[in-house]
């Protein structure tokens, strides 16, 4: 006999393990989902009735995954009938609540309801996790046609359950529904709810790259942390009846209530991003932004939908205020560097679209050659000539880094074979980034470069910017000592707008300093933008430093350098970036009768 739902012959350790196997399906106080909400609506519509609920028997709760005509989102257990249904595995219909001497005095019955049905939702293990249930405010019978139907509902949401989890459908970190889900119900609302406006909005806890340098050096479980944390303050702040969808390492996608105004919803954006970031990112150093794009369902593609989510929230990270609204404008953009990206490939292949300009290098004090800056360029056959700062960092961050580096290193040295066989001895100095530095024999390969173009160490200068020996710091000295005992030169560059510190320079067996051109720029706005450049000149000699400086543009620009003793600079006042022939031209007017020109500086990404 079963008394209001408890079973006269249930074992503690029998419900203990339905328990166990509730929990670990992570179902409860998930947001709703529109493939359970679909089912509950079909429920309703079949018997007619206002109510119907996907209810989960907790301990002491009946939880609500889905529901219709119901505000709250749980009702306790006790005299709950889904909790009958739990308890017997069996099919419940109550034709009137009122009449029966166990409900009548339920909560649901003193709230008016008359009428309950409800199926078992059954695993494949028989652990019954709750029921499927209608309810009517009125006495009613049931048909039989209707009863099946019931049942026939509750299993598919049995079916829905074993998808999301024994197929992937939730992540098993956050225990948010994932891409594929998000995908699946996007579809359905677009049949739904054809023409409703929305915001789709991508939460990116941080950029790829730096997320990837973390993982590295202190191991993944801060950034495993970092997502738990943010899914649960995601769900706190948008609530349960919002959609979470966790579509990537650290991206999360939601949608906004249905036809909202931008401005407002901007501004609850903010606050929103602002509760996120009071998480775990901010002490290990990155920084989430978000990414919005309007959607009207039945017309926005889903494809496209999540490729401009993404470009808003890589803009987003670059913005003041970590927002960014997708525009045609921004889409145009990235289509642009995704062409990039895949024609570069060919690019290496071509031989006739990448080159190498080269632009001197002087020393202050006498004006005369002490190397040049060698710049890679791109023709592309559609575009024209690519700026170098826009294909560049797109390039390093890619699978291509490696290739481009190579390209570079390999042009220079047949370059220093064919000046050296026509008695020109120069230097030159290839850019080195942060992928190289992460290579496993990046400095055996610059050694087997070496050997086979017949050129020696000494010809040979490598730079390094600040923010590519940072990220992955013990690797990239690794390669930079070995690199120095071979007897190659090394060169700071970009120095100052990356990690600098005490600490570092003394770490790094380099020999060359570069100042950033920012900071040349400055030296006429006023005497504290002049100190700031006359101390790190005074810092680097102190630590034994040659220094240059770049982008200088003006002579009273390279006359101030002089008066600090800076020992080099270049830019556009000295010379323009010159093709190889051009170069040799202007360097039979400005070297050294004795000796010739010192050195030659070949970077790639500028």
């Amino acid at each position: 006999m079963f008394l209001c739902g408890m079973p006269a012959g249930q074992t503690a350790s029998g419900e203990e393990a339905r328990l166990a196997a509730l929990h670990q399906l992570n179902l409860l106080d998930t947001p709703p989902s529109e493939s359970f909400d679909r089912v509950t609506r079909m429920a309703a519509k079949i018997f007619d009735l206002p109510i119907a609920a996907v209810s989960l028997t907790d301990r002491d709760r009946q939880w609500f995954k889905s529901r219709i005509g119901v505000d709250h989102s749980s009702i306790p257990r006790e005299k709950a009938p889904c909790g009958e249904v739990t308890d017997t595995g069996d099919l419940l219909i109550i034709p009137d609540l009122a009449a029966d001497a166990c409900y009548a005095s339920s909560l649901l019955g003193q709230n008016g309801i008359r009428f309950y049905a409800g199926a078992p939702l059954t695993t494949r293990d028989g652990y019954v996790l709750g029921a499927l249930c209608v309810l009517g405010t009125e006495a009613r019978a049931v048909a039989a046609d209707e009863v099946d139907a019931l049942c026939d509902l509750a299993a598919m949401v049995m079916s829905q359950i074993e998808l999301q989890h024994a197929f992937g459908r939730v992540d098993p970190l956050s225990g948010l529904p994932n891409r594929s889900q998000l995908m699946e119900d996007l579809g359905d609302l677009a049949l739904d709810k054809a023409g409703t406006a929305r915001f789709a909005v991508m939460v990116d806890l941080g950029q790829s790259h730096d997320i990837e340098s973390i993982s590295r050096i202190i191991g993944s479980t801060p950034i495993d942390q970092l997502v738990r944390d943010a899914a649960g303050i995601l769900r706190t702040i948008l609530g349960q009846d919002c959609n979470i969808y966790h579509v990537a390492t650290t991206k999360f996608v939601f949608l906004s209530p249905p036809d909202v105004g931008e401005a407002a919803y901007l501004d609850f954006l903010s606050a929103a991003l602002q509760a996120t970031r009071k998480g775990e990112n901010s002490a290990i150093g990155i920084t989430t932004a978000f990414g919005v794009v309007p959607l009207v369902h039945g017309k926005t593609d889903c494809t496209d939908m999540l490729r401009a989510l993404n470009s808003a929230a890589y803009e987003a990270h670059f913005t003041a205020s970590s927002i960014s609204v997708y525009s045609d404008a921004m889409d145009e953009i990235h289509r642009r560097r995704f062409r990039l990206l895949r024609d570069f490939e060919d690019a290496l292949q071509a031989g006739d679209q990448l080159r190498i300009v080269y632009q001197p290098r002087v020393g202050l004090s006498d004006r005369i050659c002490e190397g040049a800056e060698a710049l890679l360029r791109w023709r592309h056959p559609q575009f024209g000539d690519v700026p170098p700062g826009e294909f560049i960092p797109i390039v390093e961050r890619s699978c291509f880094g490696k290739a481009l580096t190579t390209f570079v290193l390999v042009s220079a040295l047949k370059q220093l074979r064919a000046w050296k066989q026509a008695g020109l001895n120069l230097q030159l100095s290839v850019n080195v980034s942060a992928c190289n530095l992460s290579e496993e024999d990046f400095a055996g390969e610059v050694a087997s470069a070496l050997a086979e173009h017949q050129v020696t160490a000494e010809a040979l200068e490598l730079e390094v910017t600040e923010s590519a020996v940072m990220r992955d710091t013990r690797i990239a000295l690794k390669h930079l000592h070995a690199l120095s005992r071979m007897g190659i030169s090394l060169a700071i560059d970009d120095f100052g707008t990356g990690y600098s510190s005490l600490a570092y320079l003394q770490q790094l067996p380099a020999q060359i300093v570069k100042i950033d051109q920012a900071f040349i720029r400055n030296l006429g706005k006023g005497e504290r933008e002049r100190t700031l450049v006359r101390s790190m000149i005074s810092l680097s000699h102190d630590l034994g430093y040659r220094v240059v400086a770049e982008g200088v543009e003006t002579g009273p620009e390279a006359d101030v350098l002089q008066d600090m003793g800076c020992d080099e600079a270049q830019g556009y006042f000295f010379a323009r970036p010159l093709e190889v022939e051009a170069f040799e031209r202007w360097l039979a007017t400005h070297r050294r009768p004795a000796s010739g020109c010192g050195a030659a500086d070949q970077t790639i990404n500028e």
